[in-house]
């Protein structure tokens, strides 16, 4: 699976390798949710003596599943696993650019027992396909993950008939704040990771990072540094850090914020395509670093999904909160600092639904199944519940009450 998923979307081993890990996980973890919730029957209070009360969940019925390219076996099997456990059938739309995971997924499925008409594939594009998925009658839920802009859609589309469950996940601008009490070893490495692990094409990629002046020359010497030495390559290849772009449609995109940057801004490093030898046949970038960056730029606004990074000075705690929060989205954060009243006012005022305290991994990424959920604020979601939680199984349901009266 992680090799035919390398090939599909351009993944280098160790991510893909970390997707079908992550599937599994999912799996996992919300059957053992099913389990141990009893099916989600509560015995309640009883009103009066000759009274038996019990909440119920049940199923809603038929789920649409509309999953995306970055993780075409991760939250598809995510999404899809959460509506079957908990009694939906699903109707599977994958990304147009990687619908054989998908298929692979669903062969899994029916050679485990699974009936195939409790699990319907169906490829094609977003605008035929998705869009007559979301507008049918006889779709009871929704479940997405993707863009603010075609999220958006969905949620009204889909609710114009009747009201209906929509779970989506829509993307992020995500910041992270390196102060001068932080360690900036530990730092650079997190944000490197997590702007350009998957060349940027994570909705929790770190896009913007935040430096408290005192050592911002410091930390972005280092960090030009530490991306320098990434490997840009054939994600096949063992010592691959990024490999391609999804599409040509991304490679044109990058090649347009490359000409912006360098016109509008200061590029540190980057913004350039990747060309050498067989590269030249790939939609191969460099990962990017830009600075003295206009106020209000699209660049500290827009989701990309690429690999560009924009890094801003900032001279107070405030005021670097302050620019985290100025975005309609809030999906994940970071922040790298050894002084436990700045971490404190972080968290308190942060907002984000996923933050994460000097994590040398990654600044924003890698949210691990039960153990850290993974649910966007503002734009970045509609529930306020996150996948791989407790609260998540709960969306694919919808309660009954029951009384036997004696």
């Amino acid at each position: 699976l992680a090799a035919l998923l390398t090939y599909e979307n351009g993944k280098n081993r160790y991510e893909a390798i970390a997707d079908v890990d992550e599937a599994i996980d999912f799996m996992r973890y919300y059957a053992d949710e099913m389990d141990s919730n009893e099916g989600y029957t509560t015995r309640m209070k009883s009103a009066y003596p000759d009274e038996l009360c019990y909440s119920v969940m049940k199923p809603y019925g038929v789920f649409a599943v509309i999953s995306p390219f970055n993780f075409p076996i991760a939250i598809t099997t995510g999404m899809c696993s959460a509506a079957l456990v908990t009694g939906n059938t699903v109707v599977l739309k994958p990304a147009s650019d990687t619908p054989l995971s998908a298929f692979m997924i669903c062969k899994i499925m029916y050679d485990a027992g699974l009936p195939e008409s409790v699990l319907n594939l169906v490829t094609g594009s977003g605008s035929i396909v998705g869009n007559a998925l979301v507008a049918s009658d006889d779709v009871d839920g929704i479940a997405f993950t993707g863009s603010k802009e075609v999220g958006l859609n969905i949620y009204y589309t889909g609710n114009a008939k009747r009201p209906k469950p929509i779970i989506m996940e829509m993307g992020g601008k995500n910041p992270t704040m390196v102060s001068s009490k932080a360690d900036l070893r530990k730092a650079v490495e997190g944000v490197a990771r997590a702007a350009f692990g998957y060349s940027g094409q994570k909705c929790s990629a770190c896009s913007r990072v935040y430096v408290q002046r005192d050592v911002y020359d410091e930390f972005v010497s280092r960090l030009v540094e530490y991306t320098s030495e990434l490997k840009v390559g054939n994600p096949i290849e063992r010592d691959t850090f990024m490999g391609p772009l999804i599409n040509k449609s991304a490679y044109d995109k990058y090649s347009r914020y490359a000409a912006t940057v360098s016109r509008e801004c200061r590029v540190l490093y980057g913004a350039e395509e990747v060309t050498d030898g067989d590269m030249r046949y790939g939609y191969y970038v460099k990962p990017t670093i830009v600075t003295d960056i206009p106020a209000g730029h699209e660049i500290l606004r827009e989701e990309l999904f690429l690999p560009l990074l924009a890094v801003v000075k900032y001279s107070e705690l405030g005021e670097a909160l302050e620019m985290c929060n100025d975005s309609i989205y809030a999906l994940t954060a970071g922040i790298y600092s050894n002084d436990e009243e700045e971490i404190r006012a972080f968290l308190e005022g942060i907002e984000a639904g996923v933050v994460y305290v000097n994590r040398g991994r990654s600044a924003t990424t890698g949210a691990m199944v039960g153990s850290q959920p993974f649910v966007g604020w503002k734009y970045s979601g509609t529930s306020g519940k996150g996948t791989g939680s407790k609260y998540y199984l709960q969306l694919f349901m919808r309660e009954q009450s029951q009384t036997i009266c004696a």
